[in-house]
């Protein structure tokens, strides 16, 4: 059995990041930017008031007059210019006229017909974003997973559409005669297929497109079928068949199809019985068949295999601390994920591991919101024990 820091590097060395696509700009949220998003144009593109009132010359002091000479709002430039004694209404947002040198708040003046006259105790701020304050032409907005907020950057960049990462097309295959389909009439030595709507979810989530295949059944040519089925995705996952036992084919026919492995078993819990290669040039990575064993190890190595081929980088998942809410006992030869749930603290939040953690029990792994991560080799910790936990 390798560690699992190897088998995750393994995992990396079979992925590399996808070629790209031009999308419009709609079409943009959540998808990783391949390219820098270059500005075509300042932002604003002109000295613009900050504020309602009248833009003017020098620095007024209480009580002195001006004319009011003309009015512009926001998409509605004055052409003229700003002498002294004259102002000009402005609103939020408007170009400031040749000539003007400050905005007076409109709170800060009393008006009598096109006259003005400013107050005591006026503010003083100029109340002007100047050209370019924002960004200028040519500034780049750099490669990363777009967020509501990029968008509307990048749409004041005047950029109607965008270079991104092709998203990865993950093909799961559910494998197994004990398998059938939500909502069919199992024998009462059968099971509902479960596992794969999660791992489905999980890459869609993080941009990937999920191909949900039929169940591959326990034989040599209906596993292999199946597979081939597969050949057209960036990467190829089984859920099950990867153990030792008579009837686990998908390690065999793989091999007989071609598979390169790259390892096989890895030293954690749940999730032994992991195996990664690639087939027929494909990515493949076969997942236990135990629901809570799959998933975890889809944390584990599905999702950062997505984000590696999305070109987000090769980076495990990231890892959180916590305070242990009660005692532990040793880990033994394999790290150990515990499902846990977390509860607020003065600092850092409590972990407490649930007492079952059995890797056929969903139910926990529902109400769980963490991993709690044993490294192998551990022994007993107490409560107020600082620890990692991996957030769900």
């Amino acid at each position: 059995m390798i560690s699992v820091d190897e088998a995750l590097a393994r995992c990396f060395a079979l992925v590399a990041p996808l070629g790209t696509e031009t999308v419009p700009l709609r079409q943009a949220a959540g998808r990783v930017l391949a390219e820098p998003a270059i500005a075509r144009r300042d932002q604003p593109p002109f000295a613009a008031s900050a504020m309602d009132g009248y833009a003017l010359q020098g620095d007024p002091a209480p009580g002195d007059r001006f004319t009011v000479i003309g009015e512009a709002g926001a998409g509605h430039a004055y052409h003229g210019r700003i002498g002294p004694g004259q102002a000009l209404r402005i609103f939020t947002g408007a170009p400031i006229p040749d000539g003007a040198t400050r905005v007076v708040i409109q709170e800060d003046v009393t008006v009598d017909g096109t006259t003005i006259t400013l107050r005591a105790n006026a503010d003083t701020g100029t109340h002007i974003r100047p050209l370019g304050q924002d960004f200028r032409a040519g500034a780049a907005l750099s490669p990363r997973r777009l967020r509501p907020n990029d968008l509307a950057l990048i749409a004041a960049m005047n950029l109607p559409a965008v270079t991104v990462r092709r998203r990865p097309v993950v093909a799961i295959i559910p494998t197994g005669d004990e398998l059938v389909m939500p909502g069919e009439d199992p024998r009462p030595d059968q099971i509902i297929a479960s596992n794969s709507y999660a791992l489905a979810a999980m890459v869609e989530g993080e941009g990937a497109e999920a191909r949900l295949l039929p169940i591959a059944r326990d034989t040599e040519a209906e596993l292999f079928t199946v597979l081939t089925m597969a050949e057209s995705a960036d990467l190829v996952v089984t859920i099950g068949g990867a153990s030792v036992g008579d009837h686990d084919l998908v390690g065999r026919v793989a091999e007989s199809m071609g598979m390169e492995r790259a390892f096989y078993k890895i030293a954690m819990r749940p999730g032994k019985p992991l195996m990664a290669g690639r087939l027929r040039g494909v990515p493949m990575l076969g997942l236990p068949g135990n629901p809570v064993s799959s998933i975890v190890c889809g944390h584990l190595f599905l999702l950062p295999m997505v984000r590696a081929m999305l070109g987000l980088g090769a980076h495990p998942p990231a890892t959180q601390r916590a305070i242990l809410a009660q005692d532990t006992g040793p880990t033994g030869p394999r790290t150990h994920y515990m499902r846990a749930r977390l509860t607020p603290g003065a600092g850092l939040p409590h972990i407490t591991p649930f007492d079952r953690q059995d890797s056929a029990l969903i139910t926990i792994l529902t109400e769980a919101d963490a991993l709690l991560i044993r490294p192998l080799g551990d022994g007993p910790r107490p409560a107020g024990t600082e620890v990692a936990y991996l957030p769900l």
